[in-house]
C-alpha cells in the first residue's frame, strides 16, 4: 500500500541531484537505502521527513517488534 510523505524543499533538491535519468523516486530511494546500513539511512533522514500520521506509524513499528 503506497504511503505519502512530506519532505523539505532542500531535501527534494538534494534527491534530484542523486536521481538518475529515467529513475523514479521510489527507485532512487530503494537504491539509496540499499547502499547504506539502515541505521545510517535513518540518521541521514532524521529531521527531513514529516509523517502524516506519526501515531499510526509508531503503532505499526511496535507491532513489528
Amino acid at each position: 500500500m503506497p504511503k505519502t510523505i512530506t519532505i523539505k524543499q532542500s531535501v527534494y533538491d538534494e534527491l534530484m541531484g542523486f536521481k538518475k535519468d529515467n529513475e523514479s523516486f521510489i527507485e532512487l530511494l530503494e537504491r539509496l537505502i540499499k547502499s547504506q546500513s539502515k541505521k545510517e539511512s535513518l540518521t541521514l533522514l532524521r529531521g527531513s521527513i514529516e509523517f502524516e500520521d506519526k501515531e499510526e506509524l509508531l503503532k505499526e513499528i511496535e507491532k513489528k517488534r
